[in-house]
C-alpha cells in the first residue's frame, strides 16, 4: 500500500531527455521529509524522454507516475490531466527544463501547512524569480507581459510565468479550462476569493535542449488569452462567499 501523498508534483515534459533525471533526483532530495508523488507528463515528445522516465521507475524512483501524451497538447493539458490524476492535497508545479529549484518547495509548504479546509486559508504560493537566467528576449517579453497582465488583471503577482507554484488541488480543479490557463493561474484563484501569497525563487539555466514553446507564439495567444480573463473576471460573483445564517 502506497502512503497518500501530502504534494503531487506536476512536471510537464515535452523534449526534455537531459533534464528529467537531475530534476527528479533533486525533488526526492528536496521532499526527503514529505510525503511525496511526482508525476510527469510527457507531451508527445520525440526524444529519449520517455526510456528516461523508464530508466527511473525501474530504477526503483517509487513516487514517479508517467503520463503520456500521443501528441504535444501544451503545458495547461498537460498540468490539468497530471492534477486529475494527482492524489495530494496540494498540487506543485515545476517546468522540466531544470530551470525552477526543488529546493524551494519545502519553504513553500511551510507557508501552507494546516491551511487546508479553512475559508480564508491559503489556496496559492506563485513563485517569483528575482535573478532570472533567460535570455534577454525572454526576460523583455514576459517584462512586457506581466505589466499588461497586472494593468487589466489585477493580480498582485510580479511574475505569473514563473513554473513553479504550489496550488491547493481541490482549489485548482474548479477552475475554469482552456488551453494556456496556467499563465493566469493567481488571476483565476483570485476570482474564486482564493488568498494567495508571493515567494521568491531561485532561477536557473536550462540543463539541457532548447525551450520548447517560442516568445512569439506564447505573446500571440497570451494577449487573445489575456482579454478572455479579465472577461472572465468582469463577469464572476465568486468572489465573495455564502455565509451561512442560523435560525
Amino acid at each position: 500500500m502506497h502512503e497518500i501523498p501530502y504534494v503531487s508534483v506536476l512536471i510537464p515534459a515535452k523534449n526534455e531527455a537531459g533534464n528529467l533525471v537531475p530534476l527528479l533526483e533533486e525533488v526526492r532530495s528536496a521532499l526527503a521529509n514529505e510525503a511525496f508523488e511526482v508525476i510527469v507528463v510527457d507531451d508527445g515528445s520525440t526524444d529519449a524522454t520517455a526510456a528516461e522516465l523508464r530508466t527511473l521507475q525501474d530504477r526503483g524512483y517509487r513516487q514517479l507516475r508517467v503520463l503520456s501524451h500521443a501528441r504535444s497538447l501544451g503545458q495547461s493539458t498537460s498540468i490539468y490531466h497530471a492534477a486529475e490524476a494527482a492524489r495530494g492535497s496540494w498540487l506543485a508545479t515545476l517546468d522540466g527544463d531544470g530551470q525552477n529549484d526543488p529546493a524551494d518547495l519545502p519553504k513553500m509548504l511551510d507557508l501552507v501547512r494546516g491551511s487546508e479546509g479553512q475559508p480564508a486559508g491559503v489556496k496559492l504560493v506563485a513563485g517569483h524569480r528575482v535573478n532570472r537566467r533567460d535570455t534577454a528576449s525572454k526576460r523583455w517579453a514576459s517584462r512586457f507581459a506581466n505589466k499588461l497582465r497586472a494593468s487589466l488583471l489585477k493580480d498582485q503577482t510580479p511574475d505569473t510565468g514563473c513554473g513553479i507554484k504550489l496550488i491547493e488541488r481541490e482549489a485548482f480543479l474548479r477552475l475554469p479550462y482552456f488551453d494556456h490557463m496556467h499563465r493566469f493561474i493567481p488571476a483565476l484563484i483570485r476570482r474564486h476569493n482564493g488568498r494567495m501569497l508571493v515567494h521568491p525563487v531561485n532561477h536557473r539555466e536550462r540543463g539541457a535542449g532548447v525551450s520548447n514553446y517560442g516568445n512569439l507564439d506564447r505573446a500571440l495567444v497570451g494577449i487573445v488569452d489575456l482579454f478572455g480573463v479579465w472577461w472572465l473576471i468582469k463577469r464572476t460573483r465568486l468572489d465573495v462567499n455564502a455565509q451561512e445564517t442560523e435560525v
